[in-house]
């Protein structure tokens, strides 16, 4: 059986990502093998939170079972927002390219919010 991780963006209906779900394990190695689909799907989510945390302040996610999920504050700067948007754009960039070579493991998804 594979386990797939699913990766949900949120959009605002301007387009604008307000935050995003990653759950579960990719599930491409073994047990007790190292998973590379997963470290490259960890590398690109947690990237972003650390940019999100350094250039704009903010560290609103939550994390748990190899579950992650942020969303970003409805309070913050327009600066800051914009900045933002470019590091999540740019991490929906890394997990689709993710994705495109390791369909089998991971789904990207965008919902309307």
């Amino acid at each position: 059986m594979i386990v797939m991780t699913k990766a949900t963006i949120y959009r605002s209906k301007n387009g604008d990502i307000t935050g995003f779900d990653i759950r579960g394990h990719a599930g491409s190695a073994n047990n007790g093998e190292f998973d590379m689909v997963c470290a490259a799907i960890s590398a690109v989510a947690y990237t972003a939170l650390g940019g999100l945390d350094e250039i704009c302040c903010v560290n609103t996610y939550k994390e748990s079972d190899g579950n992650l999920r942020m969303f970003l504050p409805d309070n913050m700067a327009s600066d800051a927002w914009t900045r933002a948007q470019i590091i999540l754009e740019t991490m929906e960039i890394g997990l689709k390219q993710i994705e495109n070579e390791y369909s089998r493991y991971i789904q990207v998804i965008t919902k309307e919010v």
